[in-house]
């Protein structure tokens, strides 16, 4: 059992376990931090800054990578603290695409958010503002688009890759204000060693990585993955009657969160117009749809003609392990 340690945030007084960091201890006491390359699965970065917290001493530290301490007395705003962080934000914000409107992202965007937070001024960012990148959109994913011109180098996408994921498709590349996260070679994402799970598309904090087909859901409904034995646990975002989107369970043992191309993205057969919805028996050359009692009476009468070698089953990869097993292990299996 962890040791509890006491102290002060903002003038009030938590208890933390020993070994938390100052962010995670104030995101679960509801204290806002704002923050833009933190993400739970990942080590601490501190690449953005945003997380800057102020100590007794009058240091600015972060949030992220500093764990709290008996006694410490820390500060999540303050005229100093707030200054530097407006301005850190502000230069995020001067050299990057602002469509917020038009962008898939807008209503999950922690830079939107950040900048809403700080007060971010339009006028106040003509003195910063240079030019945005001229960087092509990466449409080659069937899946997800890649737009560099909304990137912040945050590297939550390069290390979901390479620490979680153990692809390594991309880092950084390139020197200065030229630095930009990018293939092997500088090629298209489709044409790197890119697996197309998705996992950076979901770590993405802003709108450089984006799914295709991402509409906000209205509601959630935790499930099972459907596509194969492994159980993966996941969230269906629905909007109406239909699926709109997947993300993984990070509460799930299975899976952490994590999941494959096929969980992910493969969820649009569920609404297709052609899927099949009744068991089909061929009745006189043609396939009619029938109830399905009667389609598993016919398959009982059916199993019942043969036994020992004379039967044989074809299984599937969706099927759970244990039902895949009861098959094999069946008698004659």
């Amino acid at each position: 059992m962890k040791n509890k340690i006491k102290f002060l945030m903002d003038g009030l007084e938590f208890e933390a376990d020993e070994g938390t960091t100052i962010l995670q201890s104030a995101m679960e006491n509801d204290i806002y931090i704002p923050h833009l390359c933190y993400n739970s699965q990942l080590k601490p970065y501190g690449a953005c800054r945003l997380c800057l917290v102020e100590n007794a001493d009058g240091r600015l530290i972060t949030s992220c990578e500093n764990q709290v301490e008996e006694g410490m007395e820390i500060k999540t705003h303050g005229t100093k603290l707030n200054r530097v962080k407006k301005m850190l934000i502000s230069l995020l914000i001067s050299n990057h695409e602002k469509n917020c409107l038009s962008c898939t992202q807008s209503d999950n965007c922690k830079l939107q958010e950040a900048a809403s937070y700080f007060q971010v001024d339009e006028n106040e960012l003509e003195n910063l503002r240079q030019s945005v990148k001229d960087v092509p959109r990466d449409e080659s994913n069937p899946f997800f688009i890649r737009d560099l011109k909304k990137c912040i180098l945050c590297g939550i996408c390069v290390q979901v890759c390479g620490d979680i994921m153990g692809v390594n498709a991309i880092d950084f590349g390139f020197r200065g204000y030229d630095t930009r996260i990018t293939t092997f070679g500088d090629k298209d994402i489709l044409e790197s060693n890119c697996v197309s799970c998705g996992e950076c598309v979901e770590a993405c904090p802003v709108g450089a990585l984006v799914s295709r087909n991402s509409l906000t859901p209205s509601r959630e409904v935790k499930t099972i993955c459907p596509y194969c034995g492994v159980g993966c646990g996941i969230y269906l975002g629905i909007r109406g009657s239909e699926i709109v989107s997947v993300r993984g369970d990070p509460d799930n043992l299975v899976n952490p969160g994590k999941l494959c191309v096929k969980g992910r993205f493969a969820y649009e057969f569920i609404n297709h117009p052609q899927r099949l919805k009744k068991p089909l028996i061929k009745k006189q050359g043609e396939f009619e749809e029938v109830e399905w009692d009667e389609a598993l009476d016919l398959i009982a009468d059916k199993f019942s003609k043969y036994s020992g070698e004379e039967f044989a089953a074809i299984a599937s990869a969706k099927c759970t392990n244990e039902e895949n097993y009861l098959l094999q292990s069946s008698p004659g299996g």
